[in-house]
């Protein structure tokens, strides 16, 4: 008796992490692009309560997203390398590189700017097991859903999986 009811909940527990991304994304999906203002992107956020928006051109291809994190960048303290002079010259002991980004994400003043440029996505196959172990790895709060050519489907947060589990 134990062991049936033991598969009976493991059966539905595979039956619902088999659920593709198709049954589980919002498909009213709000999203930029990169050319509008950082301030119309934390607008939006705030208006819609949510997190992030995906970023899309005129095709309505993912080409990246923003989110409330990439917002808390620019208000943070942006410090120089650290440096030493030896005669007369300047020797760099950390990477400019980093302080370049910083820098021009402190001052970005267009989505595009700000924007994080490396997206994970998903197909509409991708099933909610896959979803979630894909969030999990990478540290990621949200994957825009996309068709073969990258155009914008709908999106699966961390909130429609929790609905779905």
């Amino acid at each position: 008796m134990i062991n049936k009811a033991i598969h009976s909940v493991e059966a539905e527990r595979v039956k619902k992490m088999k659920k593709r991304a198709s049954q589980i994304m919002t498909k009213k999906v709000v999203s930029v692009r990169p050319g509008d203002e950082v301030e119309k992107a934390a607008r939006l956020l705030l208006e819609h309560k949510i997190s992030g928006l995906p970023v899309v051109d005129e095709e309505n291809r993912v080409v990246g997203m923003i989110s409330e994190g990439d917002l808390v960048l620019r208000a943070k303290e942006v410090k120089a390398p650290a440096f030493s002079e030896i005669l007369g010259g300047v020797i760099f002991l950390e990477s400019q590189k980093r302080f370049f980004e910083e820098l021009k994400k402190t001052i970005a003043l267009s989505v595009g700017e700000l924007m994080t440029h490396k997206v994970y996505m998903v197909g509409e196959e991708a099933t909610l097991e896959q979803i979630a172990t894909m969030m999990s790895a990478k540290g990621i709060n949200r994957v825009p859903v996309v068709d073969k050519d990258n155009k914008l489907l709908g999106i699966v947060t961390r909130q429609d999986i929790i609905k779905h589990l």
